[in-house]
């Protein structure tokens, strides 16, 4: 396992993206070649961002940072937003560590890839928080094992994505 920090991650960049492209073009995803273009633009975006870490293995990845506000107006950010309330987004993430992207090709699932990297990329933050989609039941299930905790929905939410936290952040 190897971690990089900031613009350390963009000389391990081709092998993110390969394990990106490995992972999040199969289902449920089902991603395409735009948008592995994309999470190249943006993981060179990331990389500057204070406090970034990327930890890799040859079986995946995972990615993160301190949560700075406000999110950035992105449609991803701005649905979370919506699924909290501007309010909560403050109360519940603000300077709490973000895992952007967690990774695990197919063949190393259920061998304790995912949670050593998920662990590891969150390293000593006392608080975490990520998010993923009720349409991923394999991912959500994960996250429920991991000990992860889903942060209730603001009541007009009717969207498909779930944000967890750790359990030991505050109450939701």
């Amino acid at each position: 396992m190897r971690t990089v920090h900031g613009l350390e991650a963009l000389a391990v960049v081709d092998d993110l993206i390969a394990l990106y492209a490995d992972v999040f073009t199969g289902p449920p995803w089902n991603e395409g070649p735009e948008d592995v273009a994309d999470f190249r633009r943006r993981l060179h975006e990331d990389a500057a961002r204070p406090g970034f870490r990327a930890v890799l293995t040859a079986d995946g990845f995972a990615t993160g940072w301190p949560t700075e506000l406000p999110l950035p107006d992105v449609q991803a950010y701005q649905e979370i937003v919506d699924h909290l309330g501007p309010e909560r987004v403050v109360e519940l993430l603000d300077g709490v560590f973000e895992v952007n992207e967690l990774a695990v090709r197919a063949s190393a699932r259920r061998r304790g890839v995912g949670r050593r990297l998920l662990d590891e990329v969150v390293g000593d933050a006392p608080r975490a928080w990520l998010v993923t989609s009720r349409d991923a039941p394999d991912a959500v299930a994960f996250y429920r094992r991991a000990g992860w905790r889903e942060i209730a929905p603001a009541p007009a939410y009717h969207g498909d994505l779930i944000v967890f936290r750790t359990a030991a952040t505050q109450p939701a």
